[in-house]
């Protein structure tokens, strides 16, 4: 995994998972990617502990590109890029 630093957090559609625990984060971030234009990229704020492991494992089995994460503040921020 990646640990994004600016400038490279750039994201096209931003979407707040905090406090909600898996699945939950995940299948958001699955219904926000269908709404997308393939490329753009989805920034997911999650503080679910499993998400680390949800996330990178859900672009892999989609399609989509998983381009890193960043943390701050205890919530952890995941950069996904539709296919």
């Amino acid at each position: 995994m990646t640990d994004l630093t600016p400038p490279t957090k750039q994201y096209d559609e931003d979407l707040d998972a905090i406090g909600l625990l898996c699945p939950l984060p995940v299948l958001k971030a699955r219904k926000r990617l269908k709404g997308m234009e393939s490329g753009q990229v989805l920034r997911l704020q999650a503080t679910d502990p499993a998400a680390v492991i949800d996330v990178p494992h859900f672009c892999a089995e989609q399609g989509h590109e998983f381009l890193g994460l960043a943390e701050g503040d205890g919530t952890t921020f995941y950069f996904i890029r539709r296919k």
